[in-house]
């Protein structure tokens, strides 16, 4: 079996699913007391969310590079990087390492077009949302993006940052998210992209009317097949 490196911390709460979700993945693949081989760098999501408010990707880019290093140095034989937004400094991340890349788009993309949806909806931070970096992967396998109107992204941005990320699975946010998803679909969304690893804590298949593809779930599964081989 292969080692997995995991940066992860952004926030705990979705990497501790992570975590959760690829050894439970081995153990049903492999049966038996086997688990999954797993490198974990949890970074203090505080100093992370700083760079982000300050809008300094470059540093972030660098951290990030580094701690991928790390990985690579402690025996990881790929790469995953546990949060969506943190995506936005991927390039920089891959360029530091000469181990795979599980790039967190890419197996949304392959899911999406698997189930044969051209245009989804996008759920996650302002930064997800309102920058290019996911849309544009995306675009590369003809898939069309729509993102929430200004008060329905500040909405979900807001229920990331003040509560998921601390551990708040509030039913009215639920509420609220299915209300983002009535009004995407309305848009014109096939699909939900849920692009924020914490949104798996709120938001399953039944708060959407259309297919939902959870992010952290896919990637879980990217890893787990590159790892079992």
């Amino acid at each position: 079996m292969r080692m997995i490196g995991v940066l992860g911390g952004m926030s705990w709460e979705s990497s501790a699913e992570w975590y959760r979700r690829a050894n439970g993945a081995v153990r049903e693949r492999l049966g038996g007391y086997h688990s999954a081989r797993i490198v974990l760098d949890s970074l203090d999501f505080a100093e992370v969310e700083a760079l982000q408010a300050a809008g300094d990707w470059p540093e972030a880019g660098r951290r990030l590079a580094t701690r991928a290093r790390a990985l690579e140095s402690a025996g990881a034989e790929c790469l995953v990087l546990c949060t969506n937004t943190m995506h936005l400094v991927a390039d920089e991340i891959e360029a530091a390492v000469d181990i795979p890349f599980l790039h967190i788009a890419d197996a949304t993309a392959a899911a999406v077009a698997g189930a044969g949806v051209d245009a989804i909806g996008l759920l996650g931070t302002a930064f997800t949302m309102e920058q290019s970096f996911y849309r544009d992967r995306l675009a590369r396998t003809g898939i069309r993006t729509l993102v929430p109107d200004a008060d329905d992204r500040r909405t979900v941005h807001e229920i990331i940052y003040g509560e998921l990320v601390h551990g708040i699975v509030a039913p009215a946010s639920r509420d609220r998210y299915r209300a983002v998803i009535g009004r995407l679909v309305d848009a014109g969304a096939a699909g939900i992209v849920l692009g924020c690893t914490e949104i798996e804590l709120l938001v399953s298949q039944d708060d959407s009317p259309v297919p939902v593809f959870p992010t952290t779930a896919l990637q879980v599964a990217a890893a787990v097949d590159f790892a079992l081989g």
